[in-house]
């Protein structure tokens, strides 16, 4: 047959925009995926809009990069403030950064999983917004099918009451004002510490008794899909949620895995670099360390095809998010795939909520110790690491005369959904997406299978761009 090219644009149900480009064809008698380029479609500009201001304004505005996971950026941002300084974040701050960061993450996989994802296996409620819909494989039965949708709309609820104990000492969500150089800005009292253990209690159950179990039913009946989207088998994980307020124990290790295999390896920030080959920006600055990292786009630019870079760890692409985290920590090694990715998610949301328990169990109501001032320098640089739902975020700071000079940031998305770089190398998604068999190339709901299972975030990725009516041509703000 001849090859078939087909776009999926934009790709829905994720944040941002994202448009996929696909090549299917027959190989050994299979219809399959056989290229594939992953686009970016907008441009993103936070770390130009930060140049220039007070460092103490970073967490406040890099947390509006993403509706769905500000708190990682606050925090991101902060944990470089408070390194730029050497401060330690007393023991309280620390337990409030971790809670309210807590529940952004449960709300974002639940999120996930019955809304984002859910809907590329069942059929919806036959109205928009589940119309219209790429024709599916049918395996679920009536009485299954109204389960999921009976949990799916449970989730909606479940998903508010995150953001909702994350209100109670964050003052908002999303996009809280909790998050400040030194530690936090919320003191813990009685009734918000039982507000907060009565919502996660409900997310808990809903976890064990709703979550878990739709995961293990959703991959009985696809199974075939654990053998589907593979990628690479690259999985890197910075590590996240400090257990003590030295930031050497964590909830969540920094680690790497090899092509799905061996045993964990070391993470060195210092192995990092961007390389913007196949990106719209100038190729003057490919291959740099975040911590020199410049964000001077190049729009157009040939070959080049999306607004994302692409992040390498040692010349090569890694894939992060909950598999990867969990892979590291060594509680989930079943393997690389899209189920893998679903199950994980969900094995690492019931993790994440009995820690939440017990870091709820530290706090004290009253007058305790949630910050200590932060002593602005005039020259420092400095990185914060930690996770969001989506995986490694990386904020690289420098200041200059008491002002941000250069920030940079890697997002999860970056990591997972980037280009093509200089040596050729597909991203871990494209990487992904070959050979994934698609029965209809005018219905390619396989392909959206896998790029729903690493939940791409664009919003974090790319931002912000105009047109020039004058000239008629792009650029960017």
């Amino acid at each position: 047959m001849p090859t078939i090219v087909a776009a999926i644009d934009p790709v829905t149900r994720i944040e941002g925009h994202l448009k996929v480009d696909i090549a299917v064809d027959t190989v050994g008698g299979v219809q399959q995926v056989t290229d594939v380029r992953t686009i970016g479609t907008l441009f993103r500009g936070f770390e130009k809009l930060l140049e220039g201001r007070d460092p103490r304004d970073a967490a406040l505005i890099t947390s509006r990069i993403c509706g769905v996971c500000p708190t990682s950026h606050s925090q991101a941002a902060v944990l470089a403030l408070d390194s730029a300084a050497g401060l330690t974040v007393p023991g309280p701050g620390r337990v409030l950064r971790n809670l309210v960061h807590g529940a952004c993450f449960l709300e974002s996989h639940i999120l996930h999983f019955y809304l984002l994802s859910l809907p590329d296996y069942i059929p919806g409620l036959g109205m928009p917004p589940w119309t219209p819909a790429f024709e599916m494989d049918r395996r679920v039965d009536k009485a299954t099918r109204e389960l999921f949708l009976n949990h799916y709309l449970e989730a909606i609820t479940v998903r508010r009451r995150c953001h909702e104990i994350g209100a109670l000492f964050g003052g908002k969500l999303p996009h809280t004002p909790g998050y400040i150089p030194g530690g936090f800005t919320a003191v813990p009292s009685q009734p918000n510490i039982d507000a907060f253990r009565a919502g996660l209690n409900e997310i808990l159950t809903f976890i064990e008794t709703r979550y878990l179990p739709d995961a293990d039913r959703l991959a009985s009946l696809y199974s075939d899909y654990f053998f589907v989207g593979r990628g690479t088998g690259n999985l890197l994980s910075y590590g996240a949620y400090e257990l003590d307020n030295a930031g050497d124990a964590k909830l969540f290790q920094s680690g790497r895995v090899v092509n799905g295999a061996g045993p964990v390896q070391a993470f060195d920030a210092a192995a990092i670099s961007e390389d913007v080959t196949r990106s719209w920006y100038r190729n003057a600055d490919s291959g740099l360390h975040p911590s020199a990292g410049e964000t001077n786009a190049q729009y157009p630019k040939p070959d080049a095809y999306s607004w994302l870079k692409a992040p390498r760890y040692g010349g090569a692409p890694y894939e992060c998010g909950p598999l990867a985290r969990m892979w590291v920590n060594g509680e989930y090694t079943n393997g690389v795939s899209v189920m893998d990715r679903i199950r994980a998610r969900a094995a690492e949301a019931r993790k994440l909520a009995v820690a939440m328990d017990g870091w709820l169990s530290e706090l004290l109501a009253g007058d305790v110790t949630v910050f200590e001032d932060w002593p602005a320098p005039q020259s420092a640089t400095a990185v914060g690491l930690t996770e969001a739902p989506r995986g490694a975020l990386g904020h690289w700071l420098s200041v200059e005369g008491g002002k941000i000079a250069r920030y940079q940031v890697i997002t999860p998305t970056c990591w997972t959904i980037s280009p093509r770089d200089g040596a050729g190398q597909l991203g871990p998604l494209e990487q992904a997406l070959l050979g994934t068999p698609v029965a209809n190339a005018a219905h390619p709901v396989e392909a959206l299978r896998v790029i729903h299972s690493v939940d791409p975030c664009l919003d974090c990725a790319t931002h912000v761009m105009h047109a020039d009516e004058a000239a008629k041509k792009w650029r960017v703000s």
